[in-house]
């Protein structure tokens, strides 16, 4: 089993379901007893601070929109890069929680960068490396710049990035594939 904790999975074009067309996702834990994502590139119309006002005590003055982790209900989680409030360090320099006290830890020091999400992408024993083997998920190395500036373009340039690989130097491929 490939462990694609740390990385970033990118939705094939052929990705047919809806949950996940032209989704990014950080892969947060993946072993035996399966695997747990967050689509990084899917902002909602809610504002980070809105969803504290229902969850948190005190001033919010966390600015910028929410998003939408996955399909599958779950708490408030946060990407971020403060070691001291980690439940879990997805790679060097990105961490995780879902702990309300590190949470609000967060909110307090008001720490940079850092993204907020409800949902999360999940999938049973087995069940990921089937997509991936079935080619449904592009994987690619997860970093600050694309988990903290994940822009609209960055799913089609990721895409560009790792099926052209091969042949190209990534950095010739232009910010916007489309323009090529």
């Amino acid at each position: 089993m490939n462990n694609t904790k740390g990385q970033l999975l990118v939705a094939s074009p052929r990705l047919l379901d809806p949950n996940f067309a032209h989704a990014i996702v950080l892969m947060v834990q993946h072993g035996e007893d399966g695997a747990l994502g967050l689509i990084v590139n899917r902002p909602l119309e809610i504002t980070v601070k809105e969803a504290l006002e229902q969850v948190l005590e005190g001033e919010r003055t966390v600015e910028g929109p929410l998003h939408e982790g996955g399909p599958c209900e779950g708490p408030l989680m946060v990407v971020h890069c403060d070691p001291d409030a980690s439940q879990i360090e997805v790679t060097e320099g990105i961490h995780f929680t879902a702990e309300k006290s590190q949470i609000e830890t967060l909110v307090h020091n008001r720490a940079t960068p850092i993204r907020f999400f409800v949902g999360y992408a999940g999938w049973s024993p087995g069940q990921l490396e089937k997509e991936l083997e079935g080619g449904s998920w592009l994987l690619t190395e997860a970093d600050r710049v694309r988990v903290f500036d994940a822009g609209e373009s960055l799913w089609s340039r990721l895409v560009a990035e790792v099926t052209l690989r091969p042949w190209v130097d990534p950095e010739r491929i232009p910010p916007d594939a489309s323009v090529n």
